[in-house]
């Protein structure tokens, strides 16, 4: 039970020594595990790396300030071709799980991810999901309504033999998603409109771009319209019980919140100048 304080402007002006309590009874439930397991493929760098992170986390209730890191877990990858296992450590104690052993996932082979934790088994699979470098990222001259805002032309070429979804993080969690069924085989550019009212040039961004799968695609879209774009990321907070591709295999009914996925991703870094 959380308590609200609410200060009437006419008790702030003539009785600054009031204030009115209302307890609000606001439900609590059980925590959910959320798992952030989005391997990124860095396919277009020699040699090919991958980001593999396993970020584990427990749901919080709606006025709670903080995300509880779980830090007590087992976390290992099964590829399912051989059966190879490659665990996972918490070495920092913050929640956020990489493989003890270098780990480059391949093509067209499935994974499986396991958690087990407070005595739980979770389990989800996911194949890398093929992606396209970028063609070209520029800064261009066009602004939106503050004229504040500065355009970047991003262009990459789409894979003709394939239905191609693609998500975009420009700078720190700026997302976007694409599907190819207008522009299908192409090139194709579009612009964003980056702002930044703290900005100081010249201004050093990053900008990703992963091939999704059409579920991972319509889960993000999703779970973009239900947290936004905040500074903690999509993941940060689950604000409803939107299900993802982890099962809970011992207990159906305590289902995780998350998902795992394998994309092959390309970066782009670019330097923004003060054009006005």
């Amino acid at each position: 039970m959380k308590k609200i304080y609410l200060f009437p402007i006419l008790a702030i002006l003539f009785f600054t020594s009031c204030e009115k309590v209302i307890d609000v009874d606001v439900p609590s439930i059980e925590p959910k595990l959320i798992i952030d397991a989005s391997f990124e493929v860095l396919f277009d760098e020699d040699p090919v790396v991958a980001n593999t992170v396993v970020k584990l986390s427990l749901s919080a209730d709606y006025f709670d300030d903080t995300i509880p890191a779980v830090t007590n877990a087992t976390v290992f990858v099964t590829n399912l071709l051989d059966n190879t296992i490659i665990n996972f450590s918490n070495a920092n104690a913050d929640g956020n799980y990489t493989p003890i052993n270098s780990f480059v996932p391949a093509d067209d082979e499935e994974y499986e991810l396991t958690i087990i934790h407070d005595n739980e088994i979770y389990k989800g699979r996911a194949t890398k999901v093929k992606s396209t470098p970028f063609t070209e990222v520029i800064q261009g001259d066009e602004t939106l309504f503050s004229g504040e805002e500065i355009e970047l032309k991003i262009s990459f070429s789409d894979n003709f033999n394939t239905e191609n979804y693609y998500l975009f993080n420009i700078d720190i969690y700026n997302f976007i998603t694409i599907e190819d069924r207008f522009f299908n085989g192409t090139d194709y550019n579009f612009s964003y409109f980056y702002e930044d009212e703290n900005i100081e040039f010249p201004k050093n961004i990053e900008i990703k771009l992963f091939g999704i799968s059409k579920e991972y695609y319509n889960y993000f879209r999703i779970l973009q319209g239900q947290s936004g774009q905040n500074s903690g990321g999509p993941f940060q907070t689950i604000p409803s019980s939107l299900l993802g591709n982890m099962i809970n295999i011992t207990n159906e009914t305590n289902f995780p919140l998350g998902y795992f996925h394998i994309s092959e991703t390309d970066t782009f870094t670019i330097d923004l100048v003060d054009k006005n």
